[in-house]
């Protein structure tokens, strides 16, 4: 799950960016606006997150579809305000998503271990992200950015399958 959204969902500088320029025609002020605007939907997020718990396969799969519906949002969006506001909803359920993961490693996972796991699991994601940025600017390039944005949310729609696979399974 970390993997699928890490790649192909998380290159918020490559959708923002492309949408603002290509889409929207926004000069340098309103991109920067953009991504203070995205940040207060992470903000949100993490204040969600704080408020938990423990975490469960239930919040990943909540995580994956709020990111997903704000994907979903930002594609189709028809104008900047509008792109903007999907933002905060995809900024809220990227940071839900990476926080239940995070603590669903820490907290699985024999003390012994538990470093080098999560180094594994940071690693998954910035790697992906790393791999992925290219491919989701590749498409943006040749495609158009709204079909970047649609790649980020099958991703999350994929990773929400895994999650409510596994939720099934663990109740």
């Amino acid at each position: 799950m970390l993997f699928l959204v890490g790649t192909f969902g998380l290159s918020f500088p490559v959708f923002i960016s492309t949408m603002a320029v290509n889409v929207f025609h926004a000069e340098a002020r309103r991109f920067g606006l953009l991504s203070s605007i995205m940040a207060i939907g992470t903000v949100s997020g993490a204040l969600l997150a704080a408020g938990r718990n423990k975490p469960k396969f239930g919040s990943l799969l909540l995580g994956c579809g709020v990111f997903e519906i704000g994907c979903v949002l930002a594609a189709f969006s028809p104008g900047y305000w509008w792109f903007a506001a999907a933002l905060t909803v995809t900024g809220a359920g990227a940071l839900t998503f990476m926080t239940a993961a995070n603590s669903m490693i820490q907290l699985s996972t024999e003390p012994t271990m538990r470093g080098r796991v999560v180094s594994i699991g940071v690693g998954v994601a910035l790697v992906g992200t790393a791999m992925g940025a290219p491919i989701v600017g590749w498409v943006a390039n040749h495609f158009g950015s709204r079909w970047s944005l649609s790649i980020g949310a099958v991703s999350a729609f994929l990773a929400a399958l895994v999650a409510a696979r596994m939720t099934a399974i663990c109740n």
